[in-house]
């Protein structure tokens, strides 16, 4: 699927919002400048969330509250082990998020994971959809 501009992006994430089951992790890789953040400020605006959304490159992890409970957005960027995400409580966050948006997420470290995987081209992004594990399918998108 290609992204063409920032209304495609927006309209994409909508959908994806709205097809993601609660409690879903989802991936979201590709390089720097890929997109990513944007893509989580417009998953957080499709589900309700008002505020700023920025990277949590620094502080790890951000929450936005839902009414339908909260979107934890989490950048895996500066771990050199992303395991320690559990050490940190990733397990205690699933029961009770709406969503788990992680940037730079392996795979290999969450198995049971959607990757939403970002590529720029030029202007526009291509997106794929890869279900790890039990993750979700989502069809349609």
């Amino acid at each position: 699927m290609v992204l063409a501009n920032v209304e495609a992006t927006r309209r994409f994430a909508r959908k994806l919002a709205q097809a993601l089951p609660e409690g879903t992790l989802v991936l979201l890789t590709g390089p720097l400048g890929a997109g990513k953040t944007t893509l989580v400020k417009f998953i957080a605006e499709a589900l309700g969330f008002k505020g700023e959304v920025t990277s949590p490159t620094y502080t790890l992890i951000h929450e936005y509250p839902t009414e339908h409970g909260p979107i934890v957005h989490i950048d895996a960027y500066r771990l050199a082990n992303q395991e320690e995400l559990f050490n940190l409580g990733l397990e205690d966050y699933l029961p009770e998020a709406r969503l788990v948006l992680i940037e730079w997420g392996k795979p290999e470290v969450f198995p049971d994971s959607l990757e939403v995987r970002l590529t720029p081209q030029g202007d526009i992004r291509s997106v794929e959809l890869l279900t790890h594990g039990k993750a979700p399918a989502i069809p349609g998108l």
